[in-house]
């Protein structure tokens, strides 16, 4: 009597977790047709499956043991950044080698914030991409994650329980579905974004890792061809404005956590829409991946923001306007020798507040808008603190995270005056509830409690840092206040 095959025996769920293991196993990803014919008596067509293992295993082949394949990120967003083949000539990084040059004079003439410690540099546009991807990785990380989570508990939710054990063997793998899509369609707008950006901060966050200031030749002779302005003005006040970006965040080195932290608070709090994708996964085909695809570039699958997301959000766009407030008025300040000016500067703005098709893409994907709405009064806030102050009391401000502008500031900029005036007058600031809170903690006082009636007034209070004696920490003290 023949040995029977103890493949003939597995149950149909089994010889499906079977070929799971064999597609991402040790089989090299070769699946034996024989398997393939079995799956018949689940009512499965074995040719179906077989197109069905050949998608896969082509888009996920080196991603499957993390889910989400960043990888695939990269070499999309290479691929795009890439495909015109343009580099840096020798010409091009010359001319931006001397706007930067004395740029970093005209600057140093309108903020007391030291020079940068690398030189300036030009980028390609794969260069801008190799440099920054880690920073878009960990912004999407969290959507990414949520995406992929839900898609498999949505596929777990919908099948009947004679398959339960079918989509336990097949989670995993409905998980990188959904996770590499979403790194694919990050690596497309990262891709499309190298297009698009003229510098490093030209986003509004702090995205080079070092700090540096960097401008893509290719990006900036676009942005300048229609404008009719010289060449070397519009270098320079770019050149400018780049510096400016950069010596912030080397001097405040606090703030490109904070920044970075307010973005990933935000994105931790994003739930994809389970009906939306329970809707998308009954009818979802993983060969024929494009109605995910078009999901996920349209946010459909991200609902409609929580009070605490917008009000993280409000935090978030205070933040940047407050930052791109002072990099305006600083930069206007040392390029007012330029003739055009006041048109580059007009057109920044009108760039800086519209944004390109890459950002808006990006904002469809993780559900974040990057452009600050705020960026003219938090101007006219730093414009009204120059004045009353001067250069060295404003820039001061960015020495410690408390003595940051609030958003209530930017609302009554002369709030913000009087207090400075006063400061520098000698006077002793104003108590507000922090103060309060830390005299009644040192006081040995319950915090939760409201100070004893009468009493408001009494006791040593803890003084702020006065930025005109106390050297500034570049390590950065603890958490900062939230804007």
């Amino acid at each position: 009597m023949a040995d029977s095959n103890p493949e003939d025996e597995q149950s149909p769920e089994e010889q499906f977790q079977e070929l799971i293991r064999q597609l991402f196993g040790g089989a090299g990803g070769q699946v034996d047709p024989e398997q393939l014919e079995r799956l018949s008596g689940m009512g499965i067509d074995p040719a179906m499956m077989q197109t069905v293992m050949r998608h896969l295993q082509g888009a996920f082949a080196g991603g499957a043991d993390e889910g989400i394949s960043w990888d695939l990120a990269k070499r999309q967003a290479l691929h795009i950044a890439n495909q015109d083949g343009l580099v840096v000539t020798d010409g091009e990084r010359t001319d931006l080698d001397q706007a930067f040059a004395l740029a970093s004079l005209w600057l140093s003439e309108a903020t007391t914030i030291s020079e940068l410690a690398t030189p300036p540099r030009t980028l390609t546009r794969g260069g801008w991409v190799e440099a920054t991807l880690p920073v878009w990785q960990e912004l999407a990380d969290p959507v990414a994650t949520s995406i992929a989570d839900a898609l498999t508990e949505a596929l777990r939710d919908q099948a009947p329980e004679e398959m339960q054990s079918l989509v336990q063997g097949a989670g995993r793998l409905m998980r990188t579905v959904g996770g590499s899509l979403f790194a694919s369609q990050l690596g497309q707008v990262v891709g499309n974004l190298s297009k698009e950006v003229v510098s490093g901060g030209d986003v509004g966050i702090p995205l080079m890792p070092d700090g540096d200031a960097v401008i893509l030749p290719q990006n900036f002779a676009d942005f300048g061809r229609d404008l009719e302005i010289p060449h070397d003005q519009l270098a320079l006040y770019v050149a400018t404005r780049e510096l400016a970006h950069a010596r912030l965040f080397r001097h405040a080195r606090w703030l490109r956590l904070h920044v970075i932290s307010q973005i990933t608070d935000f994105a931790r709090g994003i739930h994809v829409d389970t009906d939306a994708l329970e809707e998308l996964a009954s009818r979802f085909n993983p060969a024929e991946p494009d109605e995910l695809r078009r999901a996920l570039e349209s946010g459909a699958l991200l609902p409609s923001r929580s009070e605490a997301q917008n009000a993280a959000l409000t935090r978030l766009e205070n933040l940047l306007a407050t930052i791109e407030g002072w990099v305006d008025v600083v930069t206007d300040a040392a390029t007012a020798r330029l003739p055009s000016a006041d048109r580059i500067a007009e057109a920044v703005r009108r760039r800086r507040a519209v944004g390109g098709p890459a950002e808006q893409a990006l904002s469809s994907l993780v559900g974040l808008e990057l452009r600050p709405r705020r960026m003219r009064e938090a101007a006219a806030m730093w414009r009204a603190v120059t004045d009353a102050v001067g250069v060295a009391g404003r820039d001061a401000l960015w020495d410690y995270p408390d003595l940051m502008p609030t958003a209530e500031d930017i609302d009554n900029p002369a709030g913000l005056v009087a207090r400075l005036e006063a400061r520098a007058r000698g006077e002793e600031p104003a108590p507000d509830e922090m103060d309060d809170a830390l005299a009644r903690l040192l006081a040995g006082e319950d915090i939760g409690e409201a100070p004893p009636e009468g009493t408001a007034d009494d006791g040593p209070r803890p003084q702020r840092p006065d930025p005109e004696h106390d050297e500034p920490n570049e390590d950065g003290p603890g958490d900062p206040r939230p804007v």
